[in-house]
């Protein structure tokens, strides 16, 4: 009898995401959680290129392509955010109105005010970064606005519905004005940044799209997943 072939298997979203090369060990990780994402590959690198992408993604280019599931609807899980022993956010169960998991966080942090600027993007379930911008002169806020706007594009481009959690009230308002209300003065320091700044805005301009932007919850459900850290 031939050797069955080896397989190796990518949990987006369970009790610990990874790349598991026993389907038994996959199994510990998924059953009985719900929203668990998971998915079976013929090689490592396939499996490697797949855990840097959005689970929706990879099943809707793939189809139903060996093992895979999602338990759950659309990665809603029971609970709230908090810290692990590992740095990363984790499900506290037992808390009314959890977050979605299948979801693309964005934050941006400022070293001073104006100061070094930068934004990234994280798709929660495997706390992948997806995108990062740093400007040498900006604002908070600016890089809050920046960040949704770069989120929007990003799904847009890859034809992803995920949301987007934003914990900034300002930037959320700014994106649906269309425009970035900052008093950064434009000068020669501040020249490529509005000029990224403007096109961010007609992007929006020039641009229609569904996806739906929500406010993260802090208070309940801690530091948004795409935090620097550096509070």
């Amino acid at each position: 009898m031939a050797n069955k072939k080896r397989k190796y298997y990518v949990v987006w979203q369970g009790k610990k995401p990874g790349i598991y090369s026993d389907w038994d060990e996959c199994k510990e990780q998924v059953v009985g959680v719900q929203g668990a994402q998971y998915k079976g590959f013929d090689s490592m690198a396939e499996a490697e290129a797949a855990i840097r992408m959005p689970y929706s993604s990879v099943v809707q280019s793939s189809g139903a392509n060996g093992v895979n599931g999602s338990n759950g609807s659309n990665g809603h899980q029971s609970g709230c955010l908090v810290i692990d022993e590992n740095g990363m956010t984790a499900v506290k169960p037992g808390t009314e109105n959890p977050p979605v998991l299948d979801a693309l966080a964005v934050d941006a942090a400022c070293s001073g005010n104006p100061g070094v600027m930068e934004y990234q993007g994280i798709y929660i379930p495997t706390r992948t970064r997806v995108f990062h911008y740093r400007a040498e002169k900006g604002t908070n806020n600016i890089g809050e606005f920046l960040a949704i706007v770069h989120g929007l594009s990003y799904l847009k481009k890859h034809r992803l519905n995920q949301i987007i959690y934003s914990d900034s009230v300002n930037a959320i308002s700014w994106v649906r004005q269309k425009v970035c209300k900052s008093k950064l003065v434009e000068d020669a320091s501040t020249a490529e940044l509005w000029d990224y700044i403007h096109r961010a805005e007609n992007w929006l301009r020039t641009n229609s799209y569904t996806t739906e932007i929500r406010k993260w919850d802090t208070d309940n459900w801690g530091e948004i997943p795409a935090d620097f850290g550096r509070k």
